[in-house]
Parts: structure tokens; C-alpha cells; sequence
């Protein structure tokens, strides 16, 4: 066996392979899988087994990439005033890279950015405010306080709870 590895002259890559059959059958604008295929199989001796399986899976693999163009059932390669095809759904976002803040000068303003300014965590904590009780204003001449009337929740008397 393995002197039949040794007597087997190197194949190129496939993609290699692919890319000659497909620039020399430009000229018949014919170039589909057949015709690749007898193309390479005509100008290598000895190609595996498995030849067109792997021929298959290779050109599946190159337009994937976008290395090849399946037109009509042929290859051809992609045109540089093509764009590329996108794939489905909204494109990512580019990932922002945020510069490093150049050092301020002294007496120069800091353009501040958008929203809210986040907290500093060196500040001594804050004193929460205390609240005063409300002081009651004298009812009005008619009696009733001036607004609303507060909302009274009913009390739930001799109601017991399983």
C-alpha cells in the first residue's frame, strides 16, 4: 500500500484544479460540473475514487465562499465591480473600537457625552433627606379639605383566611 502512494504523482489542491478548468472553459461559456469535471480528469492521469464527490463538495464550498458564481448551472468566477452576495439577515454591527481620552489641559471644557453621567465611585455617599411630618392646614369655610379625597381601603373584618 504504500508503494502505491509513492508510484501516485501529487495532485495540486482542488481548488487549483477547479479554477483552471474554469478559466480555460471561460472561453466556451460552458463550464458546469460535467465539463469541469472531464476537463480535470483529461489533464490529470490519476485522480481518486471518489473524484466527483470531492469535486462537489469543493465547488459547493467555493461559491459558498464567494470564490466562485453558480449562473445557469455554471461556474464562472465573480467580476471585481460585483458585489459580494449577502447572506440573509440584518449584518452585524461594526465592533467600535473607543480610542484612549487624549489628556485635558487645564482651562479646557471636556465635551461630555450622551445620557446620563454614571456615578463616581470615589464620592463620599450621599445624605438621604428625612421627611418632615405633613402639617394639617385648617379645613375650609365649607368644611372639606381642598382636592381629592384619599382613596380608603376597605377593611376585611371577621373575613378569615383558610
Amino acid at each position: 500500500m504504500a508503494d502505491e502512494e509513492i508510484n501516485q504523482p501529487l495532485l495540486p489542491p482542488y481548488t487549483e484544479m477547479i479554477f483552471a478548468a474554469v478559466d480555460a472553459l471561460k472561453e466556451k461559456e460552458e463550464s458546469t460540473e460535467s465539463s469541469i469535471s472531464n476537463y480535470i480528469e483529461s489533464t490529470c492521469s490519476s485522480l481518486p475514487e471518489d473524484h466527483t464527490t470531492i469535486l462537489a463538495e469543493q465547488l459547493n464550498k467555493l461559491v459558498d465562499d464567494g470564490e466562485l458564481v453558480l449562473l445557469n448551472n455554471n461556474y464562472t468566477r465573480p467580476e471585481d465591480s460585483v458585489p459580494a452576495k449577502r447572506g440573509r439577515g440584518r449584518p452585524p454591527k461594526p465592533q467600535a473600537q473607543t480610542p484612549a481620552p487624549a489628556p485635558v489641559e487645564p482651562g479646557s471644557e471636556v465635551k461630555r457625552g450622551r445620557g446620563r453621567p454614571r456615578k463616581d465611585p470615589n464620592a463620599p455617599p450621599s445624605v438621604k433627606k428625612v421627611k418632615v411630618a405633613a402639617v394639617l392646614t385648617p379645613p375650609s369655610k365649607t368644611g372639606r379639605p381642598r382636592g381629592r379625597p384619599r382613596k380608603v381601603q376597605p377593611e376585611l373584618a371577621g373575613v378569615e383566611a383558610n
